[in-house]
Protein backbone atom coordinates (compact mmCIF):
# COMPACT_ATOMS: atom_id res chain seq x y z
CA UNK A 1 0.00 0.00 0.00
CA UNK A 2 3.27 2.58 0.89
CA UNK A 3 4.52 1.67 -2.79
CA UNK A 4 1.01 2.89 -4.24
CA UNK A 5 0.91 5.97 -2.28
CA UNK A 6 4.54 6.72 -3.40
CA UNK A 7 3.61 6.54 -6.71
CA UNK A 8 0.50 8.14 -7.01
CA UNK A 9 2.36 10.61 -5.41
CA UNK A 10 5.55 10.67 -7.92
CA UNK A 11 2.45 10.69 -10.27
CA UNK A 12 0.96 13.88 -9.21
CA UNK A 13 4.66 15.43 -8.86
CA UNK A 14 5.30 14.47 -12.44
CA UNK A 15 2.14 15.82 -14.01
CA UNK A 16 2.40 18.77 -12.04
CA UNK A 17 5.56 19.68 -13.71
CA UNK A 18 4.98 18.56 -17.27
CA UNK A 19 7.32 20.56 -19.18
CA UNK A 20 10.35 19.53 -17.26
CA UNK A 21 9.09 15.88 -16.92
CA UNK A 22 8.80 15.69 -20.72
CA UNK A 23 12.45 16.91 -21.23
CA UNK A 24 13.85 15.07 -18.64
CA UNK A 25 12.09 12.06 -20.69
CA UNK A 26 13.26 13.14 -23.95
CA UNK A 27 16.79 12.68 -22.54
CA UNK A 28 16.38 9.17 -21.69
CA UNK A 29 14.02 8.21 -24.82
CA UNK A 30 17.06 9.42 -27.01
CA UNK A 31 19.24 7.11 -25.02
CA UNK A 32 16.89 3.94 -25.34
CA UNK A 33 15.87 4.98 -29.06
CA UNK A 34 20.03 4.72 -29.95
CA UNK A 35 20.21 1.44 -28.21
CA UNK A 36 17.26 -0.27 -29.60
CA UNK A 37 17.44 0.88 -32.73
CA UNK A 38 21.25 0.04 -33.73
CA UNK A 39 20.11 -3.42 -31.77
CA UNK A 40 16.58 -3.80 -34.06
CA UNK A 41 18.82 -3.00 -37.03
CA UNK A 42 21.23 -5.18 -36.70
CA UNK A 43 19.07 -8.06 -35.56
CA UNK A 44 16.88 -7.58 -38.71
CA UNK A 45 19.47 -7.41 -41.49
CA UNK A 46 21.28 -10.80 -39.70
CA UNK A 47 18.14 -12.79 -39.83
CA UNK A 48 17.97 -11.75 -42.97
CA UNK A 49 21.36 -12.60 -43.87
CA UNK A 50 21.39 -16.01 -42.25
CA UNK A 51 17.96 -16.66 -44.07
CA UNK A 52 19.91 -16.36 -46.91
CA UNK A 53 22.77 -18.39 -46.46
CA UNK A 54 20.32 -21.37 -44.81
CA UNK A 55 19.12 -21.52 -48.63
CA UNK A 56 22.32 -21.99 -49.92
CA UNK A 57 22.66 -25.08 -47.42
CA UNK A 58 25.29 -26.03 -44.20
CA UNK A 59 27.38 -28.35 -46.77
CA UNK A 60 28.31 -25.52 -49.64
CA UNK A 61 32.08 -24.11 -50.06
CA UNK A 62 33.20 -21.75 -52.26
CA UNK A 63 36.66 -21.92 -54.52
CA UNK A 64 37.61 -18.84 -55.73
CA UNK A 65 41.00 -17.36 -56.74
CA UNK A 66 43.80 -16.13 -54.18
CA UNK A 67 45.01 -13.45 -56.51
CA UNK A 68 41.62 -11.46 -56.82
CA UNK A 69 41.74 -10.96 -53.15
CA UNK A 70 45.45 -10.04 -53.02
CA UNK A 71 44.68 -7.77 -56.12
CA UNK A 72 42.77 -5.70 -53.31
CA UNK A 73 45.79 -4.35 -52.29
CA UNK A 74 47.50 -2.82 -54.68
CA UNK A 75 49.35 -5.73 -56.19
CA UNK A 76 49.81 -6.48 -59.63
CA UNK A 77 48.45 -9.23 -60.83
CA UNK A 78 50.37 -11.97 -62.98
CA UNK A 79 47.77 -13.54 -65.84
CA UNK A 80 49.63 -17.25 -65.61
CA UNK A 81 48.80 -17.39 -61.74
CA UNK A 82 44.68 -16.82 -62.37
CA UNK A 83 42.87 -19.81 -62.20
CA UNK A 84 42.06 -20.17 -65.97
CA UNK A 85 38.26 -21.68 -66.83
CA UNK A 86 39.99 -25.07 -68.28
CA UNK A 87 41.63 -24.91 -64.75
CA UNK A 88 38.32 -25.07 -62.91
CA UNK A 89 36.38 -27.07 -65.76
CA UNK A 90 38.43 -29.90 -65.03
CA UNK A 91 38.43 -29.33 -61.43
CA UNK A 92 34.28 -30.12 -61.93
CA UNK A 93 35.14 -33.41 -63.98
CA UNK A 94 37.76 -34.45 -61.16
CA UNK A 95 35.78 -33.94 -57.67
CA UNK A 96 34.94 -37.70 -56.43
CA UNK A 97 32.62 -36.33 -53.30
CA UNK A 98 28.87 -36.99 -54.17
CA UNK A 99 27.33 -33.69 -54.77
CA UNK A 100 27.27 -30.91 -57.58
CA UNK A 101 29.59 -28.01 -58.38
CA UNK A 102 28.83 -24.88 -60.14
CA UNK A 103 30.94 -23.11 -61.93
CA UNK A 104 30.28 -19.00 -62.60
CA UNK A 105 32.26 -16.21 -63.52
CA UNK A 106 31.49 -12.45 -62.76
CA UNK A 107 31.59 -10.49 -66.19
CA UNK A 108 31.26 -6.53 -64.53
CA UNK A 109 29.89 -5.48 -61.41
CA UNK A 110 29.52 -2.13 -62.27
CA UNK A 111 27.62 -2.28 -65.60
CA UNK A 112 24.60 -0.42 -67.14
CA UNK A 113 21.71 -2.22 -68.36
CA UNK A 114 19.75 -0.70 -71.19
CA UNK A 115 16.77 -1.71 -73.27
CA UNK A 116 15.42 1.04 -75.85
CA UNK A 117 15.16 3.86 -73.77
CA UNK A 118 15.48 2.86 -70.34
CA UNK A 119 18.48 1.82 -68.63
CA UNK A 120 19.84 1.12 -65.12
CA UNK A 121 22.04 2.82 -62.52
CA UNK A 122 25.84 1.66 -63.48
CA UNK A 123 25.92 -0.71 -60.45
CA UNK A 124 24.46 -4.12 -61.74
CA UNK A 125 26.25 -7.75 -62.20
CA UNK A 126 26.64 -9.46 -64.95
CA UNK A 127 27.96 -13.11 -64.55
CA UNK A 128 28.42 -16.31 -66.54
CA UNK A 129 27.15 -19.14 -64.95
CA UNK A 130 26.73 -22.95 -65.75
CA UNK A 131 23.63 -25.56 -65.39
CA UNK A 132 24.25 -25.96 -61.64
CA UNK A 133 24.29 -22.16 -60.68
CA UNK A 134 21.14 -21.86 -60.15
CA UNK A 135 20.64 -24.34 -57.95
CA UNK A 136 23.45 -24.00 -55.49
CA UNK A 137 23.13 -20.38 -54.69
CA UNK A 138 19.43 -20.62 -54.18
CA UNK A 139 17.45 -19.00 -57.26
CA UNK A 140 14.15 -19.89 -58.17
CA UNK A 141 12.50 -19.81 -61.55
CA UNK A 142 9.69 -17.10 -61.83
CA UNK A 143 8.95 -16.61 -65.48
CA UNK A 144 10.51 -18.05 -68.69
CA UNK A 145 12.81 -21.23 -68.43
CA UNK A 146 16.77 -21.73 -67.60
CA UNK A 147 19.20 -22.17 -70.17
CA UNK A 148 19.03 -25.32 -72.19
CA UNK A 149 22.23 -27.52 -72.73
CA UNK A 150 22.68 -26.40 -76.76
CA UNK A 151 22.82 -22.60 -75.02
CA UNK A 152 25.17 -23.11 -72.67
CA UNK A 153 27.73 -25.33 -74.89
CA UNK A 154 27.54 -23.11 -77.69
CA UNK A 155 27.66 -19.99 -75.66
CA UNK A 156 24.24 -18.43 -77.19
CA UNK A 157 23.81 -14.39 -76.63
CA UNK A 158 20.55 -15.57 -74.48
CA UNK A 159 20.26 -13.90 -70.52
CA UNK A 160 18.22 -14.82 -67.34
CA UNK A 161 17.22 -11.27 -65.28
CA UNK A 162 16.60 -10.67 -61.71
CA UNK A 163 13.36 -9.03 -60.42
CA UNK A 164 14.77 -5.83 -59.70
CA UNK A 165 16.74 -5.71 -63.61
CA UNK A 166 13.39 -6.52 -64.55
CA UNK A 167 11.85 -3.35 -62.72
CA UNK A 168 13.99 -1.11 -64.07
CA UNK A 169 13.79 -2.41 -67.90
CA UNK A 170 9.89 -3.13 -68.00
CA UNK A 171 6.58 -1.96 -68.08
CA UNK A 172 4.79 -3.69 -64.62
CA UNK A 173 2.66 -6.16 -66.63
CA UNK A 174 4.99 -6.29 -69.50
CA UNK A 175 6.25 -9.88 -70.69
CA UNK A 176 10.05 -9.64 -70.96
CA UNK A 177 10.79 -12.87 -72.36
CA UNK A 178 12.18 -12.82 -76.24
CA UNK A 179 12.92 -9.27 -75.46
CA UNK A 180 16.07 -7.75 -76.07
CA UNK A 181 18.62 -5.73 -73.62
CA UNK A 182 22.25 -5.28 -73.92
CA UNK A 183 25.38 -4.12 -72.12
CA UNK A 184 28.94 -3.73 -72.69
CA UNK A 185 28.07 -2.81 -76.83
CA UNK A 186 26.46 -6.63 -77.03
CA UNK A 187 22.22 -7.48 -77.09
CA UNK A 188 20.69 -10.76 -75.22
CA UNK A 189 17.35 -12.29 -75.77
CA UNK A 190 15.74 -12.65 -72.02
CA UNK A 191 14.41 -16.02 -71.94
CA UNK A 192 13.69 -16.09 -67.97
CA UNK A 193 13.51 -14.43 -64.35
CA UNK A 194 14.12 -15.38 -61.03
CA UNK A 195 12.06 -14.83 -58.28
CA UNK A 196 13.43 -12.48 -55.46
CA UNK A 197 15.93 -12.75 -53.40
CA UNK A 198 17.17 -9.86 -51.51
CA UNK A 199 20.23 -9.49 -49.71
CA UNK A 200 22.09 -6.72 -47.95
CA UNK A 201 23.46 -3.22 -49.02
CA UNK A 202 20.44 -3.04 -51.18
CA UNK A 203 19.97 -6.11 -52.69
CA UNK A 204 23.17 -6.70 -54.72
CA UNK A 205 21.78 -10.49 -55.77
CA UNK A 206 18.77 -9.41 -57.24
CA UNK A 207 21.16 -6.81 -59.47
CA UNK A 208 22.29 -9.70 -61.39
CA UNK A 209 21.83 -11.04 -65.34
CA UNK A 210 23.07 -14.31 -66.04
CA UNK A 211 24.19 -15.72 -69.11
CA UNK A 212 26.29 -18.86 -70.03
CA UNK A 213 29.19 -19.59 -68.67
CA UNK A 214 30.54 -20.16 -72.23
CA UNK A 215 29.47 -16.79 -73.74
CA UNK A 216 30.91 -14.81 -70.58
CA UNK A 217 34.62 -16.48 -71.65
CA UNK A 218 34.29 -14.19 -75.02
CA UNK A 219 34.60 -10.97 -72.56
CA UNK A 220 38.17 -12.47 -71.38
CA UNK A 221 39.96 -10.86 -74.56
CA UNK A 222 39.33 -7.75 -73.16
CA UNK A 223 39.76 -8.25 -69.71
CA UNK A 224 41.30 -10.83 -66.50
CA UNK A 225 38.22 -13.35 -65.74
CA UNK A 226 38.01 -14.56 -62.20
CA UNK A 227 36.27 -17.55 -62.11
CA UNK A 228 34.43 -19.39 -59.34
CA UNK A 229 33.33 -22.70 -57.90
CA UNK A 230 30.50 -23.04 -55.04
CA UNK A 231 30.45 -27.04 -54.45
CA UNK A 232 27.49 -28.45 -52.67
CA UNK A 233 28.47 -31.61 -51.02
CA UNK A 234 25.54 -34.49 -50.28
CA UNK A 235 29.07 -36.36 -49.17
CA UNK A 236 27.65 -38.89 -45.88
CA UNK A 237 31.60 -38.58 -45.33
CA UNK A 238 30.76 -34.93 -44.34
CA UNK A 239 31.82 -31.19 -45.89
CA UNK A 240 35.66 -31.53 -44.54
CA UNK A 241 36.40 -34.52 -46.59
CA UNK A 242 35.08 -32.87 -50.26
CA UNK A 243 37.27 -29.76 -49.04
CA UNK A 244 39.98 -32.05 -48.17
CA UNK A 245 39.26 -33.73 -51.88
CA UNK A 246 38.91 -30.54 -53.66
CA UNK A 247 42.10 -28.91 -52.11
CA UNK A 248 44.35 -32.09 -53.37
CA UNK A 249 42.57 -32.10 -56.55
CA UNK A 250 43.38 -28.08 -57.29
CA UNK A 251 46.57 -28.68 -55.41
CA UNK A 252 47.41 -31.16 -58.44
CA UNK A 253 45.73 -28.96 -61.32
CA UNK A 254 47.63 -25.44 -60.19
CA UNK A 255 50.67 -27.71 -59.91
CA UNK A 256 51.39 -26.15 -56.06
CA UNK A 257 54.58 -27.52 -55.08
CA UNK A 258 54.63 -29.41 -51.68
CA UNK A 259 55.33 -27.54 -48.85
CA UNK A 260 53.72 -23.77 -50.43
CA UNK A 261 50.71 -22.15 -49.91
CA UNK A 262 47.78 -23.24 -51.59
CA UNK A 263 47.44 -20.50 -54.81
CA UNK A 264 43.40 -20.62 -54.39
CA UNK A 265 41.10 -20.33 -51.86
CA UNK A 266 38.57 -22.37 -50.03
CA UNK A 267 35.82 -20.71 -48.29
CA UNK A 268 32.98 -23.22 -46.39
CA UNK A 269 29.40 -21.23 -45.96
CA UNK A 270 29.34 -21.69 -42.34
CA UNK A 271 32.24 -19.81 -42.22
CA UNK A 272 30.99 -17.07 -43.78
CA UNK A 273 27.87 -17.05 -41.50
CA UNK A 274 30.33 -17.08 -38.60
CA UNK A 275 32.39 -13.96 -40.19
CA UNK A 276 29.16 -12.32 -40.03
CA UNK A 277 28.18 -13.30 -36.79
CA UNK A 278 31.75 -12.18 -35.64
CA UNK A 279 30.65 -8.60 -37.79
CA UNK A 280 27.27 -7.96 -36.56
CA UNK A 281 28.63 -8.72 -32.39
CA UNK A 282 31.33 -6.15 -32.83
CA UNK A 283 28.45 -3.80 -34.17
CA UNK A 284 26.39 -4.44 -31.42
CA UNK A 285 29.51 -3.40 -28.77
CA UNK A 286 29.55 -0.19 -30.49
CA UNK A 287 25.84 0.70 -30.58
CA UNK A 288 25.78 -0.58 -26.67
CA UNK A 289 29.36 2.08 -26.14
CA UNK A 290 26.89 4.36 -28.46
CA UNK A 291 23.62 4.04 -25.83
CA UNK A 292 25.80 3.93 -22.72
CA UNK A 293 27.34 7.24 -23.44
CA UNK A 294 23.67 9.28 -24.33
CA UNK A 295 22.16 7.31 -21.44
CA UNK A 296 25.32 8.93 -19.24
CA UNK A 297 24.57 12.32 -20.30
CA UNK A 298 20.87 11.73 -19.73
CA UNK A 299 21.04 10.25 -16.21
CA UNK A 300 23.22 13.72 -15.67
CA UNK A 301 20.39 15.61 -16.80
CA UNK A 302 18.20 13.03 -14.71
CA UNK A 303 20.22 14.19 -11.58
CA UNK A 304 20.30 17.71 -12.00
CA UNK A 305 16.42 18.03 -12.56
CA UNK A 306 15.77 16.01 -9.04
CA UNK A 307 18.20 17.98 -7.40
CA UNK A 308 16.24 21.13 -8.66
CA UNK A 309 12.78 19.59 -7.91
CA UNK A 310 14.77 18.91 -4.00
CA UNK A 311 15.30 22.57 -3.73
CA UNK A 312 11.56 23.33 -5.04
CA UNK A 313 9.92 20.97 -2.93
CA UNK A 314 11.48 21.55 0.48
CA UNK A 315 8.81 23.50 2.36
CA UNK A 316 6.98 20.57 1.19
CA UNK A 317 9.73 18.35 2.72
CA UNK A 318 9.36 19.86 5.60
CA UNK A 319 5.44 19.64 6.13
CA UNK A 320 5.39 15.76 5.54
CA UNK A 321 8.47 15.40 8.14
CA UNK A 322 6.22 17.18 10.34
CA UNK A 323 3.41 15.04 9.76
CA UNK A 324 5.58 11.92 10.84
CA UNK A 325 6.91 11.13 7.36
CA UNK A 326 10.34 9.25 7.88
CA UNK A 327 13.93 9.42 6.07
CA UNK A 328 12.51 6.30 4.28
CA UNK A 329 9.32 7.06 2.67
CA UNK A 330 10.66 10.63 1.71
CA UNK A 331 13.92 8.91 0.28
CA UNK A 332 11.55 6.14 -1.74
CA UNK A 333 9.26 8.62 -3.12
CA UNK A 334 12.26 10.51 -4.43
CA UNK A 335 13.16 7.71 -5.90
CA UNK A 336 9.99 6.22 -7.15
CA UNK A 337 9.73 9.55 -8.82
CA UNK A 338 12.96 8.72 -10.80
CA UNK A 339 12.26 5.46 -11.83
CA UNK A 340 8.59 6.94 -13.17
CA UNK A 341 10.47 9.17 -15.47
CA UNK A 342 13.18 7.36 -16.98
CA UNK A 343 10.04 4.46 -17.67
CA UNK A 344 8.49 7.02 -19.61
CA UNK A 345 11.25 7.54 -21.57
CA UNK A 346 12.13 4.16 -21.77
CA UNK A 347 8.78 3.05 -23.48
CA UNK A 348 8.89 5.75 -25.48
CA UNK A 349 11.88 4.95 -26.93
CA UNK A 350 11.66 1.55 -27.27
CA UNK A 351 9.01 2.02 -30.13
CA UNK A 352 10.80 4.65 -31.64
CA UNK A 353 14.25 2.63 -31.56
CA UNK A 354 12.11 -0.52 -33.09
CA UNK A 355 10.61 1.50 -35.90
CA UNK A 356 13.70 3.59 -36.96
CA UNK A 357 15.86 0.21 -36.81
CA UNK A 358 13.13 -1.64 -39.05
CA UNK A 359 13.28 1.07 -41.24
CA UNK A 360 17.26 1.27 -41.61
CA UNK A 361 17.31 -2.26 -41.83
CA UNK A 362 14.69 -2.36 -44.70
CA UNK A 363 17.01 -0.09 -46.57
CA UNK A 364 19.65 -2.25 -46.02
CA UNK A 365 18.04 -4.72 -48.01
CA UNK A 366 16.25 -6.79 -45.34
CA UNK A 367 12.21 -7.93 -45.36
CA UNK A 368 12.30 -9.06 -42.05
CA UNK A 369 9.68 -6.69 -39.14
CA UNK A 370 11.30 -7.71 -36.02
CA UNK A 371 9.86 -5.89 -32.36
CA UNK A 372 13.04 -6.19 -29.87
CA UNK A 373 10.66 -8.12 -26.86
CA UNK A 374 14.64 -8.47 -26.17
CA UNK A 375 15.46 -5.22 -25.87
CA UNK A 376 12.49 -4.38 -24.27
CA UNK A 377 12.74 -6.28 -21.13
CA UNK A 378 16.96 -4.82 -20.77
CA UNK A 379 15.89 -1.43 -21.72
CA UNK A 380 13.27 -1.62 -18.68
CA UNK A 381 15.96 -2.85 -16.27
CA UNK A 382 18.57 0.27 -18.16
CA UNK A 383 16.00 2.34 -17.10
CA UNK A 384 15.49 1.28 -13.48
CA UNK A 385 19.00 1.25 -12.87
CA UNK A 386 19.79 4.52 -14.50
CA UNK A 387 16.62 5.72 -12.09
CA UNK A 388 17.98 4.53 -9.21
CA UNK A 389 21.66 6.09 -9.62
CA UNK A 390 20.71 9.55 -10.86
CA UNK A 391 18.09 9.62 -8.70
CA UNK A 392 19.10 7.89 -5.05
CA UNK A 393 21.88 11.11 -4.19
CA UNK A 394 18.96 13.44 -4.91
CA UNK A 395 16.36 11.25 -2.57
CA UNK A 396 18.97 10.55 -0.03
CA UNK A 397 19.60 14.13 0.30
CA UNK A 398 15.54 15.19 0.42
CA UNK A 399 15.36 12.47 3.09
CA UNK A 400 18.11 14.38 5.39
CA UNK A 401 16.79 18.08 5.34
CA UNK A 402 15.78 19.17 8.64
CA UNK A 403 12.18 19.68 8.97
CA UNK A 404 12.45 23.02 10.68
CA UNK A 405 14.86 24.47 8.48
CA UNK A 406 12.68 23.15 5.42
CA UNK A 407 9.22 25.15 6.99
CA UNK A 408 11.32 28.43 6.60
CA UNK A 409 12.74 28.14 3.62
CA UNK A 410 11.48 30.41 0.85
Amino acid sequence: MQFLTYFFEAYSSVKANKLRTILTAAMITIGITSLVGIMTAIDAVSESINSGMSDLGVNNFDVTDLTRRRGAFGKKLAKKNVISYQEMKKFKQLLPVEGKVSLEVTVGQSLEIKRLSKKTTPNYNVTGIDDMYLKNNGYKMKDGRSFTSVELLQGQNVAIITKEVFDNLFEKNEDPINKTIGFKGKKYLVIGVVEEKGGIGGGSADRKVFIPLNNANKFATGQTLYYKAVVSTTDPRGVDYAISEARGILRVIRKDQLGKPDSFEITKRDSLSAEFDAMTTNLRWGGLVIAIVTLLGASIGLMNIMMVSVTERTREIGIRKSLGATTNAIRQQFLIEAIFICLLGGFLGVFIGALIGNVLSSFMGSESFIFPWIWLFISIIVCVFVGVTSGFYPANKASKLDPIESLRFE
